[in-house]
């Protein structure tokens, strides 16, 4: 049984082990039905002197671990950032693995860097230049060859501007390879230089080689940079210098999409039609609009965003949810988006005929986000996923830089975020309350269940210290406003005290709910410019009692803050122990287990339906209630 009553707590997972340090724990699994990962650590930090390449194996789905096999011994000079490609069945070379990695080989100790971050114009760590190389197995990991191959790459504008000219280039991966008519793509991530927040610019090519799974021979396998010409995969025009971490996925069709990070508060996609030598204009990521009409700007930080094609074709993607104008026009953009990688959100994805490029030409259409993972930590940084299907479960791995994990994703979440783009129908589980009841007008108070705690005494601890149920609750409501006017009060079950929750209208022309248990008040609202005066909409107030996250879903949209604040979505006080407000006693009724609900009680208009439940709904399920519509 798990420790903490929530699968997408991160500390549920299954550990990978590794010396002190641990980095993108990436998985494969092998023609003799194990899984392979390639994770690189070290006893110290992240870049220290001794981190090198190890892999693992594991015949139970990720539970359990064999010992780690050095790739690269602790003593060489730094080994770093590994990913693996197995030879499929069909191939001369089937069940050959190939491990690629940055290799310090000439084993340098220092170089050239920006003084504005460097004041000697040095930086000392070297895990991200000198030779991308690999080495092969022939027993599904359970050894690796002694001789180690280069890969040559292609010298491009931004190698020659680094301070070698090119000569020593500057570099590092953590996407995923892939197979494609044939030919094998390993992707990598040219640097500009070091300076402020670490990397000053980026780019992303590929790294093509039609013989590598025919060819028995590893010295005479050859490589072509792609795309064509001096320049790789960077941001939209006008965008950013950081261009890096760029993940790809194979359409249907056999075209490319990569996805990859930036410092402009978004993420950046672009496709290719011919095999990676040219790309379309690179574009923000967005949400899946309406027809052809292309969707809302997703957000995201300095951080891994990842996507996958599962078994069954369509996608999953991974980022955090938050960014905007709020890193693009920060002083210390560079630096400062690194930051918030916790939870992780997930959107599901389909693929449909491409509205530029017509029928026969797809696109990923994008659903809006839930949450995936989370550690009760918010500073803790979990990043550089991968992603692995077995038995028709997905498992995810992970890695906070200190500790690597194995995640089972639950499969209803999955279904929920395909599902997503068809739903319309209302969530009845966890279902309290729900107004007006058939062949009745809207009540001025109503009777409800109360709602559950969120916390409770954990009595079987001797200092009877708290018990996190990880419990929440939702509230749904169609209304009509005639005015936004701040203080107008939705519903509402306070006590006199104001212990409850309540939904009313701020000084921003938003609706806020309103957390109080007695010891610690909580608000959070949804995005402003959401209302309008006059017009029938629906709001679900999301309370999340895992991540102990508020959200919004208004009309069907998920609030991610827009233009007016980074985070749509907000945190409350871990130590709220619920929202249970007026007893009915209060009114002169009995039932230790029902409490009051006012609606409308201050509210220049009106209120059309109430449901509430006693869980966190998902954003898809949100979406079901508004599709369903109002019924009067």
């Amino acid at each position: 049984m798990n420790a903490i009553p929530d699968w997408r707590n991160i500390r549920n997972g299954w550990e990978i082990p590794t010396e002190s340090y641990s980095d993108q724990p990436y998985v494969v699994k092998t023609n003799d039905g194990a899984w392979l990962c390639a994770v690189t650590t070290g006893a110290g930090h992240e870049g220290a002197s001794g981190q090198h390449v190890v892999s693992l194996r594991s015949t139970d789905s990720g539970r359990t671990w064999s010992s780690p096999v050095d790739v690269e011994p602790a003593f060489g000079p730094e080994a770093s950032y590994a990913v693996m490609l197995e030879v499929p069945e069909g191939y001369p070379n089937a069940g050959r693995v190939y491990i690629f990695y940055n290799h310090n080989t000439d084993n340098l100790r220092q170089v050239l860097a920006d003084r504005d971050a460097y004041p000697d114009g040095f930086c000392r760590r070297v895990d991200s230049q000198g030779h991308y190389v690999f080495k092969v197995s022939d027993d599904y990991g359970r050894s690796w060859s002694q001789e180690r191959y280069d890969i040559t790459m292609r010298t491009m504008a931004i190698d020659r501007e680094n301070p070698y000219q090119g000569e020593l280039k500057y570099f590092w991966n953590v996407g995923r390879p892939f197979i494609h008519d044939g030919a094998a793509y390993c992707s990598l991530y040219k640097v500009g230089g070091f300076g402020e927040g670490f990397f000053t610019s980026n780019e992303g090519v590929l790294l093509k080689s039609d013989n590598l799974l025919t060819e028995p021979d590893p010295a005479k396998i050859v490589w072509e940079t792609l795309p064509d010409g001096e320049i790789g995969l960077r941001t939209p025009p006008g965008g950013g210098p950081v261009a890096a971490e760029h993940s790809y996925v194979v359409l249907s069709d056999g075209s490319f999409c990569a996805v990859y990070r930036s410092i402009d508060g978004y993420p950046v996609e672009a496709y290719s039609r011919d095999g990676g030598h040219t790309w379309s204009v690179p574009q923000y990521r967005r949400y899946a609009g309406h027809g052809a009409q292309r969707g809302r700007l997703m957000k995201h930080p300095r951080a891994a965003n990842f996507h996958w094609r599962l078994e069954n074709g369509k996608y999953l993607y991974w980022f955090h949810n938050h960014g905007g104008r709020f890193i693009r026009e920060h002083p210390q953009r560079r630096s400062m988006a690194y930051d918030d990688r916790n939870p992780v959100w997930l959107c599901g994805g389909v693929e449909a005929d491409s509205p530029e490029g017509g029928a026969g030409c797809a696109v990923i259409r994008w659903s809006q986000p839930e949450v995936g993972l989370y550690d009760d930590d918010p500073y803790v940084r979990m990043s550089y996923p991968d992603l692995v299907e077995e038995d028709g479960e997905v498992y995810v791995t992970e890695t906070q830089k200190d500790l690597a994990r194995v995640h089972r994703i639950d499969r209803r979440l999955l279904e929920a975020l395909w599902n997503q783009f068809d739903v319309n129908d209302v969530a009845r589980e966890g279902l309290i309350l729900e107004l007006p009841e058939t062949g009745s007008a809207m009540p001025a108070i109503a009777a409800m269940l109360k709602l559950p705690a969120f916390l409770e005494r954990d009595r079987d601890r001797a200092d009877y210290g708290t018990r996190d149920l990880r419990r929440g609750m939702s509230v749904d409501v169609w209304f009509r406003l005639n005015t936004l006017n701040a203080g107008q009060i939705l519903l509402d079950n306070r006590t006199a005290n104001g212990q409850g929750f309540c939904l009313q209208i701020t000084d921003r022309g938003t609706i806020e709910l309103l957390l109080n248990d007695g010891r610690t008040e909580n608000r959070w609202d949804c995005d402003p410019g959401m209302l309008q005066v006059d017009q029938a909409h629906h709001l679900v107030a999301i309370v999340d009692g895992g991540p102990k996250i508020i959200s919004f879903v208004v009309d069907g949209i998920f609030n991610d803050g827009g233009e007016f604040r980074q985070f749509g979505w907000g945190r409350y006080s871990p130590n709220l122990r619920g929202v249970n407000g007026s007893p009915v006693q209060a009114v002169g009724k009995g039932a230790d287990d029902m409490e009051i609900l006012r609606i409308g009680p201050a509210l220049d208009g009106q209120i059309l339906s109430v449901r509430i439940y006693d869980r966190y709904l998902l954003t898809s399920e949100a979406i079901g209630n508004y599709r369903a519509g109002l019924s009067l």
